[in-house]
């Protein structure tokens, strides 16, 4: 049954948003969790398999030790309790993309447990729980060829890629996220914002989530204010910065409309529809006695030594927040600032174009102001606009250098999204320059004639009314005047 949507404010006002969000995170080992086949993206199809990673019968898997390294310091980096005793457990299900029909997974001993990870969203500080860290292997990847979608359902055959079966995977499971109402979208975006950010400074991920090396699982439910949770959907594999936040923002609004038409909410998977921002219904949501787990019985258990793990806490990087502090603070932004490009993910965009010389509050207008808008016109995140950091800040220094007007600079970055070469072979190639002095005086001239009634007010000391004049000056020109420099001779024409 489907049902008209309501307004995500109007939901959030009437019930209670709770979010679970299943973060899983290819860990950046050379060689995969239990076989030394290696892990490099982009490899032929079925090239980088064995016999252990192929489930083949007489093969015995060894733990990578370097995977329990990386998911320790995940544990550690989230202020997780590390086990001193756990093991990994099979998970039985069944489906192509794993050829041994388990997936080698933990369940009720986890390497890592109960830590959090603080977010800021609209100037105010979200603690979310961490419930658990623990450490699997991917599956591999199913292509479904013949169907508009890409998904099963129209599809002519499938095919089956084994070169991400056996990679280590970190499942970083969050506790029930409550009490954040509005932001709940906000939320869950700047939660995988900042998690990415650390998982990147511990160097133990590229966490790229265009190549799904981190992609998310998103739950949610709604109930009334004061009530228990509500039944909740997992929407799978989300994997962008945008995705997520729509992702919830969509469930928030779908599950309001039902539950005020006296629905039940299925507890269920979903797809999530990049063209549309929608989900739809994958499979029932299947409980853990359903996977019937028991202890691996070719491996043996993990016990890292307490030494160790002090070692390793030893060696973590500072926190992202302590290096965003400091960013800030050495290029004038605010606590706010901050926040928004950060949750945005144009934090490392601002700062390599500040390093490629604009200044910083101009590299900040440039991504947030505009390319931001851009990117979500175009559907993808910032950090895909074919635009490099250096040529926005050279498009900035010739705008700051008075040979582009404002308008004229958004032209030239547009030009270069749209493919057309670098700033300045888009302006020799268009012609795009600002109005020379003879031009520019030829227009002013021009808009005081054909607005009479404006000139007069700005003869008797009306300021305000040279708006219209300079817009004309703008219009004759094509928007490369320069209009600082119209409203002067405006002004000196009218004196």
């Amino acid at each position: 049954m489907t049902a008209e949507l309501i307004s995500y404010d109007d939901a959030v006002r009437r019930y209670e948003p709770a979010l679970g969000l299943e973060t899983h995170v290819e860990l950046g080992t050379a060689t995969k969790l239990f076989c030394g086949c290696s892990t490099e993206f982009g490899g032929a199809p079925n090239s980088q398999v064995c016999p252990v990673c192929l489930g083949l019968p007489g093969s015995l898997p060894v733990t990578n030790e370097r995977a329990i390294e990386f998911t320790v310091k995940i544990g550690l980096a989230l202020h997780c309790t590390i086990a001193s005793w756990c093991r990994f457990a099979r998970k039985n299900y069944f489906y192509p993309d794993m050829p041994k029909n388990y997936q080698v997974s933990q369940y009720d001993e986890p390497l890592c447990v109960d830590g959090y990870l603080d977010v800021e969203v609209g100037g105010s500080t979200h603690r979310v729980g961490i419930e658990r860290v623990h450490l699997e292997e991917d599956t591999g990847k199913t292509l479904h060829v013949g169907g508009a979608t890409g998904r099963i359902h129209g599809a002519t055959h499938s095919l089956v890629d084994y070169n991400r079966a056996g990679i280590p995977l970190v499942e970083i499971v969050t506790k029930p996220v409550t009490g954040t109402g509005a932001e709940a979208a906000a939320v869950a975006r700047a939660y995988v914002a900042e998690l990415r950010e650390l998982l990147r400074g511990l160097g133990v991920s590229d966490v790229r989530m265009e190549q799904g090396s981190l992609r998310c699982d998103v739950n949610v439910s709604l109930a009334p204010a004061g009530e228990p949770l509500g039944t909740r959907t997992e929407t799978k594999n989300v994997n962008s910065l945008r995705s997520v936040e729509r992702a919830v923002r969509h469930e928030v609004e779908r599950q309001a409309a039902l539950l005020d038409g006296g629905v039940r909410i299925v507890q269920e998977t979903r797809h999530f529809h990049e063209d549309s921002g929608t989900t739809s219904p994958g499979r029932s949501k299947e409980e853990a006695q359903d996977y019937r787990y028991f202890p691996e019985p070719d491996l043996v258990p993990l016990a890292p030594a307490a030494d160790w793990v002090e070692e390793l806490r030893g060696s973590l990087p500072e926190p992202p927040g302590v290096a965003r502090s400091r960013f800030a603070e050495a290029n004038g932004f605010t606590a706010l600032d901050l926040e928004q490009m950060t949750n945005a993910g144009v934090l490392d965009l601002v700062a390599a174009t500040i390093e490629a010389g604009a200044a910083p509050t101009k590299a900040r207008g440039w991504w947030l102001g505009y390319l931001v808008g851009r990117a979500n016109e175009a559907g993808v995140e910032a950090t895909e606009l074919a635009i490099t950091p250096a040529a926005v800040a050279r498009i900035s220094s010739l705008e700051d250098e008075g040979a582009l007007t404002n308008k004229l600079a958004r032209q030239v970055a547009d030009a270069v999204l749209a493919g057309e070469g670098d700033p300045d072979a888009v302006i020799e190639a268009h012609g795009w320059q600002v109005a020379g002095e003879d031009e520019l005086i030829s227009a002013v001239d021009a808009a005081i004639a054909a607005n009479t009634e404006a000139a007069e007010k700005v003869r008797s000391g009306n300021q305000g009314a040279l708006g219209p004049m300079v817009g004309a000056v703008m219009k004759a020109t094509g928007g490369a005047a320069d209009a600082r420099r119209a409203r002067e001779l405006l002004l000196e024409r009218l004196s």
